[in-house]
């Protein structure tokens, strides 16, 4: 029994001050009627401030805190026209013009060589020397057999003039009966076994004027040249190597213009043709933007990566821009002067519609429009919204149809009937904090003997 004695006092103690706070705060005290409009007896309400609904037990948040969404705070821009362009990005490296890597014609020890790294060298220009004595010794030979080649056609020709004589004296006589048959089958034979020599001797003359040919190339030949003009991109062999026409000596790139060669898928084929303006910028020069074209497009498509291969053309009379470095290239494919335009941020997509977010009384409402044009910060309006309209720009990413918002710079703080808002109303079930109320929404105690205002 004296165990449930402090039991019983702590129950007691609990259960007039829960009297008190539901007196006070549920029911008119005594000598104070009930003000129209005021709460029913046994109605809490809420120390919140201005939190539509009540909920049982917390003043301020209604309705529980499910789905409940604040106030967002937002931007707004207008629907203008102005110009704008959509472009192509893509990405890859630069190479020349051409590039070509110099070998020898003929086999042969390096002699010379008469460029080095990164030299100006033009077409035609001597780029190395191979040993060429054995070469001029062979000329030499074939120039000797030349020249015996003609002296025997001279010799094969005086032969056959004197057989044709041989013939018709012959001939002659034998038409006076003078010669037998004989004789003249000889004559006959002799004319042509010397008229035979002689076109021996003309191919053989021919033979040895060929090979004279041969080895006056070949010696040429071992003065390499450069077959473009350009800059020595690299150097593969010094003096005194072995080089064979597997083996080059320097590689030479022209860089009057550079290309960048690249994949275009297959949904921009259709925007992307021969001609196309092309905006290049490098990172070796930030900030910069280099103009070029497409030069072409190629008529067919991979079918493993389904692209076609496509090559752009930048001139480059400065040299600037070098092979090898990493390109960003915009194609514009289309463009409009004075098309009707939103924010790029304005335009939201939901269930698979695009649209903008208007304001439309404190709250974001939801309106499809028809795009078209695009670049990186505004979106041309086809269909949807009038010139000179309010559109949400700043927040629109976040918002569903119906959300409450608050204008970025509005006065006032949150919202209507939210903590702070100035002559926010009640919410039901709790208080609102209105003019005058001191700070955290409670309202001043109303003198003895007369009713919460």
């Amino acid at each position: 029994m004296r165990k449930l004695i402090p039991i019983i006092v702590v129950m007691a103690i609990a259960g007039a001050g829960l009297a008190f706070y539901s007196r006070r705060d549920g029911a008119p005290q005594a000598g104070q009627g009930a003000t129209a409009g005021a709460p029913a007896a046994g109605a809490q309400r809420g120390t919140g401030g201005g939190m539509p609904g009540g909920m049982p037990g917390m003043g301020g948040f209604g309705g529980g805190m499910s789905g409940f969404r604040p106030p967002m705070t937002v931007d707004t821009a207008a629907v203008t026209r102005a110009p704008v362009a959509e472009f192509v990005t893509i990405v890859g490296n630069l190479i020349g013009l051409a590039t070509v890597q110099v070998v020898p014609k003929v086999s042969g020890r390096l002699e010379s060589i008469a460029v080095r790294l990164a030299d100006p060298v033009r077409r035609g220009q001597r780029i190395a020397k191979i040993e060429d004595q054995e070469v001029e010794q062979q000329v030499k030979q074939a120039q000797a057999s030349y020249e015996v080649a003609g002296a025997t056609i001279r010799q094969r020709e005086a032969d056959l003039k004197f057989a044709e004589t041989n013939l018709e004296r012959t001939r002659s006589l034998f038409t006076r009966q003078l010669m037998p048959r004989q004789s003249l089958d000889d004559a006959e034979a002799r004319h042509q076994a010397a008229a035979a020599q002689l076109d021996l001797a003309r191919a053989q003359y021919s033979q040895a004027k060929a090979r004279l040919d041969e080895l006056q190339i070949t010696l040429a030949n071992t003065e390499i040249v450069s077959p473009v003009n350009g800059f020595v991109g690299k150097r593969f062999l010094d003096p005194g190597a072995f080089a064979s026409q597997n083996s080059p000596i320097v590689s030479v790139v022209d860089i009057s213009t550079v290309r960048l060669v690249v994949n275009l898928v297959e949904k921009d084929v259709k925007r992307v043709t021969h001609g196309v303006a092309a905006e290049v910028e490098v990172d070796a020069f930030p900030g910069e933007l280099f103009n070029g074209r497409v030069g072409r497009v190629a008529p067919v498509f991979d079918p493993a990566t389904r692209t076609a291969e496509m090559e752009i053309e930048v001139p480059n009379p400065t040299m600037r821009l070098k092979p090898g470095m990493y390109a960003r290239v915009r194609l514009r494919v289309a463009e409009r002067a004075n098309a009707l335009t939103v924010p790029r941020n304005a335009l939201v997509e939901i269930d698979g519609r695009k649209g903008v977010f208007v304001p439309n009384e404190n709250t974001a409402k939801f309106v499809a429009v028809e795009t078209g044009l695009q670049d990186q910060n505004r979106v041309e309006i086809l269909n949807g919204i009038p010139e000179k309209a309010t559109v949400i720009s700043t927040g629109a990413s976040g918002l569903r149809d119906g959300d409450r918002i608050v204008l970025a710079g509005q006065a006032g703080g949150q919202g209507p009937g939210g903590s702070g808002a100035p002559g926010g109303p009640a919410a039901p079930g709790g208080r609102g904090r209105g003019p005058g109320m001191p700070p955290g929404g409670a309202p001043p105690r109303a003198p003895q003997g007369q009713p919460d205002r």
